[in-house]
């Protein structure tokens, strides 16, 4: 047994471990009866752009415990609306091992992506589609119709005529990488059931060239496999090797069908950048059956899966007594290796990761049950959110990439597209614990570190749910339960709502849907309609925002997202129609008429956007003052034109104008090469023609502007705002707030900013990190994506984006003093506060908890 604390699990029995799996014996000779044999798995895009490997390919597996010989069998295809034989046969030869692969190369669509692992036969003669067809094994020699008795096993995807009972779904087109893989090796003769779309393809090859490992096989050390090039790549790359190991994980379920041994005796020491790794994967079925501890010879083909040194192809697998093998050690990591030669020399092998990890990511959980990490008591932050672009947001990232790692759980799952995953639950998160970005976690058992994709710490285990005994770490609830303590008399709250549309998917013609698990339409695809697509949805979606509003409590709220009804083709609605529905659900939930909302201007721009800004206000604390002025200006022909109102605190002298805006997002359009997304340009314009339009209708007036303006705390539409004579209020009082996350990275793409008459009677200001720091998995929109129903009609995960709030004096100060802390680079001092009015940075405000690694960024909505 190996010297570090082992989970309890039930360990699947092997027997037969002689012959039966060719562990130093002569194999007997290979069955004539090919019964069993099932297509394991699908890639028939080879070729084609984005693709990982340049050629399709079919993995045929066997499933029995010995060889089977393939004389007389033949692989066919036929299009998916083909009739009678098939229109491309040929015929295998060799024999696949006991449970083991056989590999055959087909056609190609072009010259992307790397060869394929040596395969056990080529036919190049197949082509099948990428998209639809019907491919299967024959015990036949010549073409035969997919429903002849002579067919083994098939696989119909796509629009195919002629699967098992329905056929599988190949996601995407040619350019989408992925392959179709037959899930645990179920034949239940239902393709759909059987089958998930996997967005990594997994040949295994070499079976007829694997010969049975002789008695006393030469034993080769894990590090010669591995190598010290530190180029990643196994200097013995296609040899069939032995070699002796500690298994250290296992993973029978969740796809990575194998284990990872480590040298015995290894570990519990550092190593430096260039040194070669004593842990290894191997990429077995007998392998992933082991148990962690256990002491075993293996054999198999030294290779490259995207990135990750293993053991493949026909695996043969000697379990040991554990005499043989000296127990291994986690080796403790001080610190995170920062280059990826220096990570080189720990791939495959047991390590403690010590010291404070942060969650930065956690989009990809609700997708791949994956969490982003970064070392130390804080978040990465958008570079741009931190210093200006150019070098120094440069070297900022840089400094980020160092500090990132993945942790994984053990699992090649997609939990979007693969049934079995949908129906097992999310890694990781609950209610309990949401795995917001910003909360600290700390390793209590060792993982491997490992390259899939990217950098990844794996558990030992395939982690199923949030109680799982394979979770290497604790972690605890950080959702903050009451707005920020502002002070002041009034508030003024910005809040992009996200696609907030009582209009619905399925009342415009040809409206697709986003579907849950069960097929049940949820949000709208690529619609007019931005929103929900059945009224059980938006009843979900807006019981989340009302709570949100609602709790937030501010006396007026600027609104970006809210459906412009009068912009879509389809329906005769009043601009405000979506606004008004908002209002009364918000009264409705308060047991009281306390909402109202500013009508749109008499006169609006000629051709707008189906999203639109609003205001809704409280009307016993303040009126609107005058009617609402839009901006009609060029510059926001592909955006949202900024909505201007004046409002008079009822209990007070103030009055002030809200110019709420919704600027171009960074997610089309020109590319400056400034790296501040797309569309700068357009946001720079944008910013100018504000504060232009702004100064020239209210130079005499107290002026708040407030929205998304798609732009992080540095970049250059902000600092035209701030040259203008604007203070960014929410960061002159929190310094490392954000509002959005985005590529595991946080930062603020909400802001409000006010002149200096404004910033007179401003008394606190902060994010509510209510949305922004949440897994998607607790949206309405992801409602019923799996087993267990994330959903709550609370304020969490209401948006993508967080509110923001300031707080605002009525009277003027009786006596000025000095202002919050003091404010990044390039931003105006706020305006004079009474003591008391606000809370230092860096110290928790009333009511408000305390978030840790404060930082947290985004890109464009």
């Amino acid at each position: 047994m190996s010297s570090y604390r082992i989970p309890r699990r039930i360990i699947a029995t092997f027997t037969s471990l002689g012959c039966a799996l060719g562990l130093g014996c002569i194999s007997s000779p290979a069955s004539a009866d090919a019964s069993g044999l099932i297509i394991n798995e699908f890639y028939g895009r080879g070729g084609s752009a984005n693709q990982p490997y340049q050629h399709k390919f079919v993995e045929v597996y066997n499933p029995r415990d010995v060889p089977v010989d393939l004389a007389g069998l033949s692989l066919q295809y036929r299009s998916a609306t083909g009739t009678g034989s098939a229109t491309s046969t040929t015929k295998l030869q060799g024999s696949i091992a006991a449970r083991g692969y056989f590999l055959i190369q087909l056609g190609s669509n072009g010259d992307t992506g790397e060869a394929l692992p040596r395969p056990d036969l080529v036919a190049a003669n197949v082509n099948p589609s990428g998209t639809n067809g019907t491919i299967y094994l024959a015990q036949a020699g010549s073409a035969v119709s997919p429903d002849a008795e002579a067919v083994l096993d098939k696989l119909g995807y796509g629009t195919s005529n002629s699967p098992e009972a329905k056929a599988a779904r190949y996601t995407g087109t040619n350019s989408t990488p992925g392959s179709l893989t037959r899930t645990e090796f179920a034949d239940t003769n239902d393709n759909s059931a059987d089958f998930a779309f996997t967005s990594q393809p997994t040949p295994q090859a070499g079976n007829t060239a694997a010969a049975p490992p002789s008695p006393s096989p030469d034993v080769v050390s894990i590090a010669d496999i591995q190598g010290t090039s530190g180029t990643g790549v196994t200097p013995l790359e296609g040899s069939r090797v032995t070699t002796r190991g500690v298994v250290t994980a296992a993973y029978p379920t969740g796809g990575f069908n194998g284990a990872y041994l480590q040298t015995p005796g290894t570990g519990g020491s550092p190593k430096a950048e260039g040194e070669a790794s004593d842990g290894i994967f191997v990429a077995s079925a007998a392998a992933a059956g082991l148990g962690v501890g256990d002491c075993v010879l293996v054999t198999g083909t030294a290779s490259e899966s995207r990135g990750l040194t293993q053991l493949g192809g026909s695996v043969a697998v000697d379990r040991r007594p554990a005499a043989e093998c000296e127990p291994v050690k986690p080796t403790t990591l001080d610190s995170l290796p920062a280059t990826d030669a220096h990570r080189e020399a720990y791939e495959g092998m047991l390590v403690l990761p010590s010291g404070p990890y942060t969650i930065t990511n956690n989009y990809a959980l609700n997708q791949y049950g994956q969490l982003g990490l970064a070392q130390g008591d804080k978040p990465l932050r958008q570079a741009t959110d931190a210093v200006p672009p150019g070098d120094r947001a440069k070297e900022f990232e840089v400094a980020n990439q160092a500090r990132l790692i993945t942790l994984d759980d053990g699992s090649s799952w997609n939990y979007l597209t693969n049934k079995t995953a949908q129906a097992t639950a999310l890694p990781y998160v609950s209610t309990g614990t949401p795995m917001r970005t910003g909360t600290p976690v700390s390793f209590t058992t060792p993982v491997i570190l490992d390259y899939r994709y990217q950098w990844n710490f794996q558990p030992l285990g395939h982690v199923s749910g949030h109680d799982s005994e394979f979770i290497p770490v604790t972690a605890s609830n950080t959702r903050e339960a009451t707005p920020p303590s502002v002070s002041g008399d009034i508030t003024l709250a910005s809040f992009n709502v996200l696609n907030y549309f009582t209009d619905l998917g399925e009342d415009e013609e040809g409206c697709t849907a986003y579907t849950d698990r069960g097929g049940a339409p949820v949000s709208a695809n690529n619609c007019q309609v931005r929103g929900a697509y059945s009224r059980g949805a938006f009843l979900d979606q807006q019981a989340k925002i009302v709570a949100a509003i609602n709790a937030l409590d501010a006396d007026v709220v600027g609104l970006m997202e809210v459906e412009n009804s009068a912009g879509l083709s389809y329906v005769d609605h009043p601009r405000d129609a979506a606004l008004a529905s908002l209002v009364k659900a918000l009264n409705d939930a308060a047991g009281e008429q306390r909402w109202g909302y500013v009508p749109s201007p008499a006169v609006t721009p000629p051709s707008e956007d189906v999203i639109r800004t609003a205001f809704i206000y409280q009307t016993t604390t303040v009126a609107p003052v005058g009617p609402s002025e839009i901006g009609m200006h060029t510059a926001f022909a592909n955006a949202r034109a900024p909505l201007a109102q004046r409002f008079k605190a009822l209990g007070g002298g103030l009055e002030f104008v809200a110019v709420v805006n919704h600027f171009k997002s960074k997610g089309s359009g020109v590319d400056d090469d400034t790296g501040q997304g797309l569309s700068n340009p357009s946001r720079e314009a944008q910013a100018k023609a504000l504060a232009a339009w702004a100064g020239d209708l209210f130079s005499d007036d107290a002026v708040f502007l407030l929205g998304d303006f798609n732009a992080y705390t540095q970049e250059t539409p902000l600092r035209y705002l701030r040259d203008a004579g604007y203070t960014n209020v929410v960061k002159a009082f929190e310094p490392d707030s954000a509002s959005y996350q985005f590529q595991g990275r946080l930062g603020s793409l909400d802001h409000v900013f006010a002149n200096a008459k404004a910033m007179a009677s401003v008394t606190g200001g902060g994010i509510w990190d209510i949305n922004g720091d949440e897994s998607v998995a607790f949206q309405y929109s992801r409602r019923n994506y799996n087993v267990v129903d994330f959903y709550a009609g609370d304020q969490y995960a209401s948006s993508d984006h967080d509110p923001l709030l300031i707080g605002l004096r009525t009277t003027p100060p009786r006596r000025p003093a000095p202002g919050p802390s003091q404010p990044s680079a390039g931003q105006s001092t706020p305006g004079a506060s009474s003591p008391g009015d606000s809370t230092p940075a860096g110290r928790t405000r009333p009511g408000h908890a305390t978030r840790p690694g404060l930082p947290r960024t985004g890109a464009a909505g």
